[in-house]
């Protein structure tokens, strides 16, 4: 393949909904660009895409993949990406290095809510959209219907170009309203016959030409104005006029195809290469520093890597966009998130696992290269002469946790490398040695994303793990003020300990006062605060820590001995074992000796008294509570609030949005353990969720019980 220059480059992600024919429409681009000789099937697997075993093995895109076509003196860069909403992190991906999507659309079932959810994220990234109709010769596809949808979920903007004379299984052309001609096909697809448009179909076509005119005049001053002066617009001007709509996101162009019989795949990647925007042509990307970053050829080399795969017989490969500048086999370069410096030894331009050597990339392009040793998704590689640092991919949240162990104890430290590399290669993975619980914790998309990372290391890796119920991270508060005191006091010949605390705890909130007066028991206790400490806790929350001693009964050297002992016991809640949070605690008198005091006499009175206390200042579980968003189908939407109501969900609001509900809760973690599956069943899949910590809430008197029944149980059994 020659090298390319950047207005010759065409990044183009392929999004939608499972099912959509995302993997076939690959296979049919790859053909028309000479770089296969016979088109696979997922049903055969043997596509170019979906060539992992896991991907073969499961019968669906697990990972994006990238494929460049030389097509009319352009090259056209797809990412293929995954439809299903637990690889949302390959399209995220995608989507952040590509300058156009292609919206592929099941001719079935036109909107679904993989659509809507793949459009969210163009959204959130400004990118253009293109929709592609496809499956045209299925019975159920009625395209006028989709049309329909279509508009209705994203108003006028979208406007099409093409409509198929006939659907179903006699589809065998389209009438193309840009070029005012009709194309047909012979059953076997491929390079069509282009005819004049048939007197059936003239005014249907001519009313649909006269929209797009008028739209893509709208995208352009000087074009609006020749509109208005003639009435029309040549084909040149309104391809002009559609890319700045397109840039924009003012216009929503639809195509269609029939992937599987190879028709009108040709025509689309004809519009591709003569009318989507190229990496010159869009917003360029912004640097951490906030500056704007040019695809200029000639500026010095960035190049920033967006994805990473691990290969037999090869290694890791690492696929990377150029951002600026030129990149060369044998260029050193600088990792400016580790500081190390690499060689590019080999430059690839690949078609799924195929690669082909390239001496070079010029600003724009994406390719890929091997053997990198300490290079990793998210970073940016620089040339001498620039510093720049790139962080623009924002992967979801994770909304499917599961504790992880390996079946062999012994095998728990190969598992945590073989865990740490895959994630690498889906950063959307996120893996937690969780101090707290005692647990190895990976989070996930859904319970399809972490079956496929447990039958990747069975299979790939010949390690047998376990998912187990992963343990809530609960906190321990109080409610109201108690007060304690503690000796500690040993004597075993020799030096002796001697250290006594007097305290008061309370719940404490950001800036709350403190009162001078205390009273338990009818006792009063002034207190008058010497020193104030407020240490921010790593697990949420904070410790108020508050010198109030008079008279020097406790030498102020041994204050952080006491802090320290009461961190201890915070470390570890007398409830359940859990983090403390949120106290307030006030030193206020105790005594030493001037022999026998020291440092870890204090902080084990300290850690006593405070225990003392916490017990008797009406202790209580907190749970995390996580704000959840469901997007979902009007018609399920009784079943799905009657299963989070039953999930102690509190519903916050509903509304609608694009042809699909909205609706808004607050549900703990503990009941969201299995919900994308039980969500899934509800709807039938046509619903998605998103989830995000809200913050700790006091859990119900009746979990609370349950709870403390459970710890002494197996405190017992300890």
């Amino acid at each position: 393949m020659k090298v390319y220059q950047t207005n010759e480059i065409k990044n183009i992600a392929i999004i939608g909904s499972s099912g959509s024919g995302k993997t076939t429409l690959a296979e049919a681009m790859l053909f028309e660009g000479g770089i296969i000789k016979r088109r696979g099937s997922v049903d055969g697997k043997n596509t170019v895409s979906d060539y992992f075993p896991v991907e073969k093995e499961y019968g669906y895109s697990v990972f994006s993949t990238i494929f460049s076509v030389e097509w009319m003196n352009k090259k056209l860069n797809f990412i293929d990406c995954p439809g299903s909403d637990d690889f949302v992190g390959g399209a995220v991906s995608a989507l952040s290095v590509t300058d156009t999507a292609l919206m592929v659309i099941n001719g079935q079932y036109g909107v679904e809510v993989g659509t809507v959810n793949m459009f969210r994220q163009t959204e959130k990234l400004n990118k253009p959209v293109i929709f592609i109709v496809n499956q045209l010769d299925q019975d159920k596809c009625d395209y006028d219907n989709i049309l329909l949808q279509l508009k209705e979920t994203y108003g006028g903007r979208v406007v099409p170009i093409q409509y198929p004379v006939t659907c179903g299984a006699s589809f065998n052309a389209v009438v193309d309203v840009l070029k005012m001609k009709m194309y047909q096909w012979k059953p076997e697809g491929g390079v069509p016959e282009i005819l004049d448009i048939p007197d059936s179909e003239k005014d249907k076509a001519e009313a649909m030409h006269q929209v797009l005119v008028e739209a893509a005049a709208e995208n352009d001053e000087a074009l609006m104005e020749k509109f208005f002066d003639q009435g029309s617009l040549s084909e040149e001007e309104m391809r002009e006029g559609i890319r700045q709509g397109l840039i924009s996101r003012g216009m929503f162009p639809v195509f269609c195809v029939c992937a599987e019989r190879d028709m009108c795949v040709r025509r689309t990647m004809e519009f591709l290469g003569n009318v989507v925007p190229g990496p010159d042509k869009v917003s360029p990307y912004v640097n951490t520093e906030g500056k704007e970053i040019k695809p200029d050829s000639k500026a010095p080399t960035s190049m920033f890597v967006f994805k990473t795969t691990v290969e037999p017989h090869i290694g890791k490969v690492s696929y990377f966009k150029v951002m600026s500048g030129t990149i060369k086999s044998g260029d050193d370069l600088t990792n400016e998130n580790r500081g190390s410096k690499e060689r590019i030894s080999q430059l690839f331009v690949v078609a799924g696992q195929n690669r082909s050597e390239t001496p070079e990339l010029c600003a724009g392009d994406i390719g890929a290269t091997v053997k990198l040793k300490d290079v990793n998704t998210g970073h940016t590689m620089n040339a001498k002469g620039t510093d720049n640092k790139f962080d623009f991919i924002q992967y979801p949240n994770s909304k499917y946790r599961r504790a992880i162990k390996a079946v062999n104890e012994a095998d728990s430290e190969k598992m945590m490398e073989i865990l740490n590399r895959m994630r690498s290669e889906d950063p959307t993975w996120v893996v937690e040695q969780s101090k707290e619980l005692k647990q190895i914790i990976i989070s996930g998309q859904g319970e399809f994303h972490l079956k496929t990372l447990k039958w990747r290391i069975e299979n790939n890796d010949k390690l047998p793990i376990e998912f187990l119920e992963p343990k809530i991270p609960y906190r321990e508060t109080i409610t109201k003020s108690a007060r304690a005191d503690y000796r500690h006091k040993k004597q075993s010949g020799g030096a002796g300990q001697f250290g006594e605390v007097h305290l008061i705890i309370e719940p404490y909130q950001d800036g709350m006062p403190m009162p001078e007066v205390y009273k338990f028991n009818g006792q009063e206790f002034k207190i008058q605060a010497r020193d104030v400490q407020e240490v921010p806790l790593d697990w949420g929350g904070k410790l108020v820590f508050v010198n109030s001693i008079v008279g020097g009964s406790i030498d102020t050297r041994f204050l952080p001995a006491i802090l320290k002992g009461v961190m201890g016991r915070m470390e570890q809640g007398p409830l359940t074992g859990s983090y403390a949070r949120d106290v307030r605690v006030i030193i206020y008198d105790g005594k030493m000796h001037p022999v026998d005091s020291n440092e870890i006499s204090f902080m084990l009175a300290g850690r006593n008294a405070f225990s003392e206390a916490f017990k008797n200042a009406g202790p209580k579980i907190l749970e995390p509570i996580y704000d959840v968003e469901v997007s979902l189908p009007a018609d399920c939407m009784g079943d799905v609030m009657g299963d989070l109501q039953g999930r102690r969900a509190m519903i916050m609001g509903m509304s609608s949005e694009k042809g699909y509900e909205k609706l808004m809760a607050r549900v703990p973690l503990k009941e969201m353990s299995s919900y994308s599956t039980s969500l899934s069943s509800i709807t039938g899949g046509r619903a998605s969720f998103t989830m995000k910590f809200f913050a700790y809430e006091l859990v119900p008197t009746d979990v609370q019980d349950k709870l403390l029944k459970e710890y002494e149980a197996q405190q017992d059994a300890e």
